[in-house]
């Protein structure tokens, strides 16, 4: 029998804002006890008060990911101070915009130092408290990009499949220990401050694509699976949809990805190049939401030409099964 959260204890990491931030929030107002870890140690200050406001108990401990003894001191820390430790969540992520050859190796680099290695210090970190334990429960949070290509955003998306792999990598190696699960999250693009604080090498400002989803949303399906885990969770429909076109008309969904990310996924508004929060963060965005989602959003003509393609392919599909019988 899985205990409720009420009577767990989670660590949380890029818990300052955006998703991370709204997951520690519902965690406490569940009872839970958290450690929230990243590196703008203000925020994780106020957001602690919140989450004991809210009702749960809360640790703050600024760390970054890419330094992997600070975060096997997080998970030292955290059991000497709570006797335990039953859900990590791998969750910090910064993010990169700029044509593939246009983009600075340091701040590529840097991406994959936060979003991949982030997370396997993470996982070395956690794993062997419990195999020693015989539980737990290990989520690393992935996007809809680690199963979908992107253009112009190839370090963080390089990242993302990573993340993907490595869960299915560590559930192979975890299968003589049932007790400790590894789940994948896979959320949509999310109303956050990731696309502000990410570096941007384009030439214009950055925003996500239609449709936006609530951080709250994927908050509770964290929740859901540290309480009933499985393999991999998926976030949102749209990835769902997107993933099978992918595979099933790979050559029109790159074309397709292709025109659509790069205007879609840009402002008009021009801007300078930036690292962004890549190698210093930002205190000014330390919140939940990035004010991009508004009410009654419409479905563009973007995803009316990806329902196409989806239909295409699908058409194809039954058309060669159809010789095959």
């Amino acid at each position: 029998m899985r205990l409720g959260i009420e009577n767990t204890v989670t660590v949380i990491t890029g818990a300052s804002s955006g998703i991370g931030r709204a997951t520690a929030l519902a965690f406490a107002a569940a009872g839970g006890t958290v450690v929230v870890a990243a590196r703008r140690g203000a925020a994780l200050d106020e957001l602690a008060q919140e989450c004991e406001t809210s009702g749960g108990k809360a640790l703050a401990v600024p760390v970054d990911v890419t330094d992997g003894p600070a975060v096997e001191a997080l998970a030292r820390r955290t059991i000497e101070t709570f006797g335990r430790l039953d859900t990590w969540i791998n969750n910090a992520a910064v993010t990169l915009f700029g044509r593939f050859e246009e983009t600075p190796i340091a701040d590529f680099r840097r991406v994959i130092d936060t979003n991949l290695l982030g997370y396997v210090h993470g996982a070395r970190a956690i794993l062997p408290w419990f195999r020693e334990q015989g539980r737990g429960v290990l989520i690393n949070v992935s996007s809809g990009v680690g199963k979908i290509p992107q253009p112009f955003a190839s370090a963080y998306v390089i990242s993302k499949y990573g993340i993907v792999a490595l869960s299915d990598c560590l559930r192979q190696e975890l299968w003589d220990v049932p007790g400790i699960h590894v789940v994948t999250v896979l959320p949509p693009a999310t109303d956050t401050p990731l696309f502000q604080q990410g570096g941007n090498y384009m030439g214009r400002a950055a925003k996500p694509m239609w449709p936006i989803y609530d951080p709250e949303k994927v908050a509770r399906a964290i929740v859901s699976a540290a309480l009933t885990p499985r393999r991999e969770v998926i976030v949102g429909a749209n990835i769902r949809a997107a993933i099978v076109a992918q595979r099933i008309v790979p050559g029109l969904f790159d074309r397709w990805a292709a025109r659509v990310v790069e205007a879609k996924h840009f402002q008009e508004r021009a801007i300078p190049p930036t690292s962004g929060n890549l190698f210093q963060p930002m205190p000014e965005y330390a919140r939940v939401r990035g004010g991009w989602k508004r009410p009654r959003q419409r479905l563009p003509v973007s995803w009316m030409a990806l329902a196409g393609v989806l239909g295409i392919g699908m058409g194809f599909g039954f058309a060669g099964l159809g010789r095959r019988s």
